[in-house]
């Protein structure tokens, strides 16, 4: 027998390059106890593996020339986030709306976390069905005069995706612009070879960090989540959709798709539009520069306040879910949130509990159909921590409902891409509009109402009454909470 495989001396060796392993990385994890103590987990029940999968899924990104801020100044949204954030800290800042003066220390906070211009001029049209909000996508698609920028982190070239697919082709025909950018691990199935009859016809199609090699990628932890199109500088969309046929609800095993989605007209398309460029020219060597045409002067379309925040593993601060949080701390009646996945972390978890024990309204829709397993029972777990502390939650059951929606008091509200957990509040690259508006707001407070009516409430009853086997399930997903 080979010495390297006599079990004496291998099983030492494996120990001490485990514990190795376990010291890097506590090391660089350092920061997050919780994440530490789950890749050691890992390595407990997966020795070396266990550190190779944390190589691929759980190192910290390197954010050193990540994106190119170069042509920011030429388009002056340097000065505009400086005077506002002045404005706002000398009590300057004029505010079409007066009730938005309460919502005044997020826009703050906003601003100096994630540069989002506060713009005051904006018309929101709310997509909750896919079949409605393709169409009306399709259609401006279709009006286009000068460019269409689209970003989706799943892109299927199905029914659905190859109908967008020949209108874009039909545009670039016609001279205007095209360009796709899709996130590689979300669209895993989709190669840019198959976009190239748009590429013959001038359209220009880039992933998001692609593969180094074939089946191996070591920031495929890292995905860009975000669902963003702008057209001719003018339409904005942002929300939940991805493009595929289950989000035309046409999936068996989802059944009927519930989402959220924007359409934005006014200001707020050119911060849009800038989160573009700065994803597009990471991903490509053919950079967008930030010329006139891509912001163009947008006569005022309505009265709708809006921030486009943006988040991910490249920013100092976790812009979305504080801005989550301080949305949380302002409620003084209700809190209503959907969202497919409910993996807080301690402090947001801890905010909203103090809201519900402080007496107000919280309410939280989750989907009865999982579409990752270790995520709907980690999700229950922490449900059952709101039931004990007072908040109402519901089950969404006439489909599937992955809408990212909060909104609170019928004045402030966001909608996005990003979830409620770990993932979207640490790795994923995301993006969502946070809305100051009671008309927005109202209007997605009656859609969750409306959405009550496909639901059942889950009690604390129930909850506690659980099986010992669904108890096991949550108990084991909550551990892997910090790396799922």
């Amino acid at each position: 027998m080979s010495i390297l495989f006599n079990p004496y001396v291998f099983l030492p060796i494996l120990f001490i390059l485990n514990l190795v392993f376990a010291i890097t990385v506590i090391f660089l994890e350092r920061k997050d106890a919780s994440s530490a103590w789950a890749w050691i987990l890992v390595l407990f029940f997966l020795p070396f593996l266990g550190f190779v999968l944390y190589l691929l899924l759980g190192r910290q990104l390197r954010k050193k020339h990540l994106f190119r801020w170069d042509g920011q100044k030429d388009i002056g949204i340097d000065n505009l986030i400086s005077y506002q954030i002045q404005a706002i800290e000398e009590d300057k800042l004029e505010l079409h709306q007066e009730y938005v003066e309460d919502y005044k220390s997020l826009i703050h906070m906003n601003l100096k976390t994630s540069n989002s211009v506060l713009t005051q001029d904006n018309h929101v049209q709310i997509f909750n069905d896919g079949t409605e909000k393709f169409e009306a996508l399709i259609e401006d698609i279709m009006a286009a005069k000068d460019h269409i920028h689209i970003q989706y982190y799943i892109f299927k070239l199905d029914n659905l995706g190859q109908r967008i697919l020949d209108a874009l082709k039909k545009k670039a025909n016609q001279g205007v612009k095209v360009r796709i950018l899709y996130d590689e691990m979300g669209s895993r199935g989709i190669k840019k070879w198959r976009f190239k009859d748009l590429i013959e016809l001038g359209g220009e199609v880039e992933v998001f960090f692609p593969s180094i090699l074939p089946l191996f990628n070591p920031r495929l932890n890292f995905r860009n989540h975000r669902k963003i199109v702008i057209i001719d500088g003018r339409i904005g969309y942002i929300g939940g959709f991805n493009v595929g046929d289950e989000y035309l609800g046409l999936n068996k095993k989802f059944g009927y798709w519930r989402d959220t989605h924007l359409r934005l007209e006014g200001s707020s398309v050119h911060p849009l539009q800038t989160r573009f460029l700065l994803d597009w020219n990471q991903a490509s060597n053919n950079s967008i520069d930030y010329s006139e045409k891509y912001f163009p002067a947008i006569p005022k379309k309505g009265d709708v306040a809006i921030q486009i925040v943006s988040s991910g593993p490249d920013n100092d601060w976790p812009s979305i879910k504080n801005g989550y949080l301080k949305l949380l701390m302002s409620a003084k009646r209700y809190i209503y949130i959907q969202t497919p996945y409910f993996i807080p972390d301690s402090s947001f978890l801890n905010a909203i509990e103090i809201a519900a024990l402080s007496g107000i309204d919280v309410r939280i829709m989750i989907p009865n159909k999982p579409d990752h397993m270790f995520v709907y029972w980690a999700t229950y777990s922490y449900i059952g921590e709101l039931l004990k502390a007072g908040a109402r939650v519901y089950i969404y059951e006439k489909g599937f409902i992955h809408a990212k929606t909060i909104v609170i008091d019928d004045e402030a509200s966001t909608v996005g891409t990003a979830n409620i957990d770990v993932r979207s509040f640490s790795l994923n690259f995301e993006v969502n509009a946070f809305i100051f508006n009671r008309t927005i707001s109202h209007e997605l407070a009656e859609v969750f109402e409306k959405d009550i009516f496909d639901c059942t409430e889950l009690t604390l009853e129930q909850y506690n009454n659980r099986s010992n086997m669904i108890k096991i399930k949550e108990s084991v997903s909550r551990l892997l909470t910090p790396i799922l």
